[in-house]
């Protein structure tokens, strides 16, 4: 059960493939509005949720990761489901976070459309319970729509959502690999010290 402890931390997961300026706007953003003493950066391991063809190995996201928030004091970054050797699953990443800093409060970032796909996560009651949820808006979604899923999943799960305000950065790590692999720009897309790991590395290529 949730209760009120020194540290509130932020969980961000993603693939990260790769992590970019819109990621590092929205962590910013549950920072400050959720009044959050941290964000962690959890990359993913093995997701049973997408395609593994198109991800980068783990330690290459992993290391993007950790160059693009080394400037930002409040930004840590997890190797808690890269390093694992099977599916990562939500649920048991956030039980293994409570389980190592257990006088720590955890919240959870996501987008506000997942909100709609999160009870058909592996053991969503697990989460709602654990953590509190913090959904970022986005175009395209129903506010309407919204408050009713988030209202059913109080009602159901006694899930805490709170919606975040957040200035939409329109950046996606799929364009972001399009772009590569046409050999076009990615200035102002990525933190410049990951487009130099890029190039370097010929990563999407």
């Amino acid at each position: 059960m949730k209760q009120n402890h020194c540290k509130k931390t932020g969980i961000f997961g993603g693939t990260f493939n790769p992590i970019h300026c819109g990621h590092l706007h929205l962590a910013e953003k549950a920072l400050q509005t959720a009044g959050l003493d941290e964000i962690l950066f959890v990359p993913s391991g093995i997701s049973y949720m997408k395609d593994q063809k198109e991800i980068l190995p783990a330690r290459e996201r992993l290391e993007m990761v950790r160059l693009a928030i080394q400037e930002y004091p409040a930004f840590m970054v997890s190797s808690i489901e890269t390093d694992k050797q099977s599916n990562s699953y939500s649920h048991e990443t956030i039980r293994a976070l409570q389980e190592a800093q257990p006088d720590t409060e955890y919240f959870f970032l996501t987008g506000a459309d997942t909100i709609f796909s999160m009870e058909d996560w592996k053991d969503p009651v697990s989460i709602f319970r654990s953590v509190t949820i913090l959904a970022a808006c986005r175009p395209g979604v129903s506010q309407d729509g919204l408050k009713k899923q988030i209202s059913y999943l109080h009602n159901q799960y006694q899930a805490d959502i709170r919606l975040i305000s957040a200035d939409y950065v329109d950046i996606s790590s799929s364009e972001i690999r399009k772009a590569i692999k046409s050999g076009k720009s990615i200035r102002g897309l990525v933190p410049q010290i990951v487009e130099g790991y890029i190039l370097k590395n010929h990563l999407y290529h």
